[in-house]
């Protein structure tokens, strides 16, 4: 299924994406796209909704993020091999984790606004991993049991307060929708391999990244099961598994966003978003 949530901000519906590309209306059937919906029992009843039978939303509607209620949002850096050559690091021998704050969360094509003092604002186009049950401790071969499905992610960074001082990462990936997701929630089963997907990134046009999750270091499996050592995943809970080669800080030249850049992103079978950049508030 490719589920999504639709509206204005904090007033989202649920909805469905049938095979024709229409917005049905799912109301009355699942009162959100978040955590509770992704028991299986639930998963399976949406699974048997006949999508002509629902509703069609004709107007034209602002796409939220496909999943409400996010509390946790686990990221992993420098996990594709030509991104970290591209800044200069030696592939890592163990997945690097940092988190997002879900204040970072935004809608797909909402506005990216500069955090004040920017200079350095870059673009990470990455699959987010949907957990869909509560994952602790889990071994490698049933992780991908325990995702619900994947989204589309730009995991926006600023690089010199990414690096500044003590170099904590956060500071610099946690900037108010600096965290664009969606437009569809595609559920787990109409992805059978997460490591064959192309994942792409334009800023203004130009091509800036063309790779695919084969490049990963570490696979989403891996990654579930590294993280559930350290922590309790619980459903709805996103892990964003990194970027592949062509952001801006490895370019020659370096590139970096401005006020009315438009950045457009998409992922093999996941939808596209198409982000404007907006000044500071």
């Amino acid at each position: 299924m490719k589920l999504v949530r639709y509206g204005e901000p904090g007033r989202e519906r649920p909805g469905l994406i049938d095979a024709d590309g229409v917005l049905r209306d799912l109301k009355g059937h699942v009162q959100d796209i978040r955590g509770p919906a992704f028991q299986e029992q639930t998963m399976d009843r949406l699974r048997s909704i006949r999508p002509e039978t629902l509703p069609a939303v004709e107007e034209d509607v602002r796409f939220g993020m496909p999943v409400g209620g996010i509390r946790k949002i686990v990221c992993i850096g420098l996990n594709y091999t030509d991104h970290a050559r591209e800044t200069g690091n030696e592939p890592p021998k163990e997945p690097i984790a940092f988190f997002k704050p879900n204040t970072c969360l935004t809608g797909p094509n909402d506005p990216i606004v500069l955090l004040r003092n920017s200079r350095h604002t870059d673009w990470e186009v990455e699959l987010a991993v949907v957990i869909g049950k509560h994952t602790k401790y889990v071994e490698e071969a049933d992780a991908l049991d325990h995702v619900a499905g994947y989204c589309v992610a730009n995991d926006v960074s600023e690089r010199k307060f990414q690096a500044k001082g003590t170099g904590q990462w956060i500071l610099g990936k946690s900037g108010d929708t600096y965290c664009p997701l969606g437009p569809l929630f595609v559920t787990a089963d109409e992805v059978p391999d997460p490591q064959n997907l192309r994942l792409w990134l334009d800023v203004n046009g130009e091509r800036m990244q063309d790779g695919t999750t084969a490049n990963m270091i570490f696979g989403v499996a891996h990654l579930i099961h590294f993280v559930s050592q350290f922590m309790t995943l619980e459903p709805g809970d996103i892990v964003l598994t990194g970027t592949p080669a062509g952001v801006g800080v490895g370019r020659d030249p370096k590139v970096f966003l401005k006020e009315g850049d438009v950045v457009s992103l998409g992922i093999d079978g996941l939808g596209q978003q198409r982000s404007v950049i907006a000044p500071p508030e």
